[in-house]
């Protein structure tokens, strides 16, 4: 980037200092919480030796892009990028950094990275050390991650480095007046891809130039999955001429609303597949225990018994994206607790989604809401009025049409970022 980036003022000198400072307090109150919380305990384990373990298995003289996520959700955003490379650039090694235990102890074995660590800590020595020994020709952060030693040795370093998947709102820090110290960390990226318009016109006002409208890199991976979907006989054979609403990574509070919708229904329009966030054997006893319709689990289903079920409980990990397919819509858990689940996988298949209030952190969710494909609901009463409405056929095909459409003007954030990198000779044969 050309902006210029003032480091000669005291001002400067003291935000470094509060944020070495800070950095020092939380891995501090980390190191004491890993005495008695498992999370702190793997953060903290994860990072021992960690040089020694990078340098060990990393080999000299290779070429290697280096994508770092905070933790499992920013990883899903990288996640397309990182198998569009290894398909495309295979000669290319790919090292895949976390910050958080939830990520790097769910996806350690992921196969279409070559090395998986914790990140470092960030400091001067630590940035400095990491890069003298990966040598990045690329380094990609995805959405939130903005570390300034990092940051300010690769821009030192004049390496190449991408902000994908990037969301900017005013609230944020970078915008306020006393954040003018993280504000300057953004021209050290070489380039930011935003998810939207609102991101890109908010850097451009902000002076950060260097901006591009990709859109979200998930749609191009819900797409792959809507594309090469499995068809399932079981649920074929359960589902037979009527309508599915799907309950996606649900907890109790969306079940319960399912559940009473359920059993007010007196014909046999609609039939419900349940499939909840865990699926420990205690959580799926719960659900079956509250239904008093036949429902069947998804593991003891056959042709001949599927079709008599009302519901169907999925008790498997890794399914329930492909088995949109067969719903006519779909109601996404979370929404009464940390946030809702992923609703880009069925509105892949053009299915409306409906969840509850806690959405506001979801850029799809907020714009599903402002189109039509997507509805909030407070609860039962809210959610039994949008179902009336989705029974109805010119209703629910605009509701359908807005949900696709948003899968279909994200589309080809993972090229466009490709393209851009391609451009700038990141993948050229030393």
């Amino acid at each position: 980037m050309n902006q210029k980036i003032n480091r000669n003022n005291l001002s400067y000198y003291l935000s470094l200092t509060i944020y070495n400072l800070t950095l020092f307090l939380y891995r501090s109150g980390i190191y004491i919480a890993s005495f008695f919380n498992p999370k702190a305990k793997l953060w903290i384990d994860g990072r021992k030796n960690i040089f020694q373990k990078i340098k060990t298995q990393l080999p000299d003289n290779q070429q290697l892009i280096w994508i770092h996520c905070a933790s499992l959700g920013e990883f899903e955003q990288g996640r397309p990028l990182i198998e569009k490379i290894k398909t495309n650039f295979p000669h290319f090694k790919i090292l895949l950094t976390f910050f958080s235990p939830s990520g790097y102890e769910i996806r350690k074995n992921y196969p279409h990275a070559d090395y998986i660590f914790y990140l470092p800590a960030d400091s001067p020595k630590n940035a400095q050390l990491f890069l003298d020994i990966v040598r990045p020709t690329l380094s990609i952060f995805v959405k939130y991650e903005f570390w300034y030693h990092y940051l300010h040795q690769l821009h030192e370093r004049k390496i190449p480095t991408f902000l994908i998947a990037a969301v900017f709102r005013k609230e944020q820090i970078f915008f306020k007046p006393y954040g003018t110290f993280f504000k300057n960390m953004l021209p050290f990226f070489n380039h930011i891809f935003a998810q939207n318009k609102d991101s890109k016109t908010l850097l451009l006002q902000n002076e950060i130039k260097n901006v591009t409208v990709a859109g979200d890199t998930r749609v191009d991976r819900v797409l792959d999955i809507q594309k090469n979907a499995p068809s399932f006989g079981v649920i074929e054979a359960f589902k037979g001429t009527t309508d599915i609403l799907i309950g996606g990574s649900t907890w109790s509070a969306d079940e319960e609303i399912i559940i009473q919708w359920i059993h007010q229904q007196k014909d046999f329009r609609w039939k419900f597949i349940i499939a909840p966030h865990d699926i420990s054997e205690n959580r799926l006893v719960e659900i079956e225990k509250k239904l008093t319709v036949n429902a069947i689990r998804f593991s003891k289903a056959n042709a001949f018994n599927a079709s008599a079920a009302r519901v169907m409980i999925i008790d498997n990990i890794g399914m329930l994206s492909s088995i949109y397919q067969y719903g006519k819509v779909a109601f996404i858990g979370g929404g009464w607790g940390a946030g809702i689940h992923n609703t880009l996988e069925p509105i892949a298949f053009g299915l409306p989604v409906i969840f509850g209030k806690k959405y506001q952190k979801f850029e799809e969710a907020k714009c599903l809401v402002k189109s039509g494909g997507g509805f909030s609901v407070s609860g039962f009463s809210d959610f039994e009025k949008i179902i009336k409405q989705l029974e109805d056929e010119f209703f629910y095909n605009n509701a359908s049409t807005k949900a696709k459409n948003y899968i279909l003007e994200n589309q080809g954030a993972t090229e466009k970022i490709l393209s851009f990198a391609e451009s700038l000779n990141v993948f050229n044969d030393e």
